[in-house]
């Protein structure tokens, strides 16, 4: 990939020069590791004729990351959205569910997608994350359970919202799909709640091509999602339990065995990165990286600034600069489950009981970062930023 130059903001505004990159930079262009490894399993795979249907390789893959947790159980999946309905279903929620309206579009349709109402409570606008407080006033006699979702990597309040289900008598799981590898309060994400789901897409830190999971500390709970996720088979004639297809292929698990392998790596290339996009952009009025809690442990995959009142144009110029010089920079996740058209013809008034959630919209922009970013990208990223910061 060859590298030019940034322009001036006439040259992005006016004159439509050719971008600084000749290729896009994506937010979450996929991480892999060890190619020869990975192929040497897909032989293996092909010669063992074992293509799915709980095979050696998914289980080895479950082992891996349960043990890395520190959880009793990790059930592999085809997908991060069918892990969700799986584990949403598992555990019985019905009626109304508490979530954010500030992540990813799954989160909601995994419960409407059911027959589930998605209620919407506001964020912390620091945190980003579920406000225990906003949720608390969403409760209704319908509600069933709280879905926290660990945003960009950062934990959601996990204590406070047990707490809260536990006085309403509430189910509690976590969307962790940004969080693997992370930690809250010296613990793995994953070990809160009745169940936490994480997203092994290839736009993630670690992925399996495709692929998610659900990790729990219940037995009987992996058990029943273990049968949901096959049909409910309990052997090769028995249909015990209502269910799906929810599995994993062997070559996904071949996949997240040989990143499982290189996440360390992943994870110290994405702090590098974070770390210089923290320091190049901390001298610009206006705009604000995220940072983390040194009391938890990050993967630092999102890198996530906003951009206020006082920076010289909107985010949105910021952004379709960015993206004039090829850098794919997102609006993550404007405009709000809440203002998407599903959502919005059900509940056209929930942005009121939302406002921070509509703040928050109107800022965050999520910039590259991972193992394929080129040599001095970063520093043309944040030179744009200057450039746009002088704009008059």
């Amino acid at each position: 990939m060859s590298i030019k130059r940034v322009h001036s903001a006439k040259d992005l505004a006016i004159n439509g020069a050719p971008p600084a990159f000749d290729q896009p930079l994506h937010v979450g262009r996929p991480n892999i590791g060890d190619h020869e490894n990975f192929l040497a399993m897909t032989r293996k795979i092909l010669g063992d004729c074992w293509l799915t249907n709980n095979g050696p390789l998914v289980r080895q893959l479950e082992g891996r990351i349960a043990d890395m947790l520190g959880v009793g159980h990790c059930v592999a999946m085809c997908n991060g959205t069918v892990a969700l309905e799986i584990a949403i279903r598992a555990l019985g929620l019905k009626g109304e569910v508490i979530v954010p309206s500030w992540t990813f579009i799954a989160t909601a349709h995994a419960l409407h997608w059911q027959g589930i109402t998605p209620v919407f409570a506001d964020i912390d606008p620091t945190t980003h994350n579920l406000d225990p407080d906003a949720v608390r006033r969403m409760i209704t006699p319908r509600t069933s359970g709280i879905i926290g979702v660990h945003l960009w990597g950062r934990p959601a309040p996990a204590t406070s919202l047990q707490a809260l289900a536990d006085e309403y008598g509430l189910q509690l799981m976590f969307d962790a799909a940004h969080a693997f590898g992370c930690s809250y309060q010296d613990r793995s994400i994953g070990n809160f709640g009745a169940c936490e789901v994480f997203s092994f897409h290839a736009t993630k830190v670690f992925n399996t091509f495709e692929g998610g999971a659900v990790v729990t500390n219940d037995g009987k709970l992996a058990e029943k999602m273990r049968l949901m996720r096959n049909f409910g088979f309990a052997g090769y004639d028995d249909v015990i339990h209502p269910g799906t297809n929810g599995k994993m292929p062997e070559i996904n698990a071949a996949m997240g065995l040989v990143n499982l392998a290189n996440f360390p790596a992943f994870v110290e290339a994405n702090r590098r990165a974070y770390t210089t996009y923290a320091e190049a952009l901390s001298g610009i009025n206006g705009i604000t990286v995220l940072s983390h809690d040194p009391a938890n442990e990050p993967n630092y995959h999102y890198v996530v600034a906003e951009v206020d009142d006082d920076f010289a144009c909107s985010r949105d110029v910021l952004v379709a600069a960015l993206q004039a010089e090829n850098v794919l920079a997102r609006k993550y996740f404007w405009p709000g489950c809440h203002n998407m058209k599903p959502y919005h013809d059900l509940f056209p008034n929930a942005g009121l009981a939302l406002p921070s959630t509509e703040a928050v919209a109107q800022r965050v922009i999520v910039l590259p970062n991972g193992m394929n970013l080129p040599e001095g990208s970063i520093k043309l990223i944040t030179d744009v930023f200057r450039t746009m910061s002088r704009m008059s």
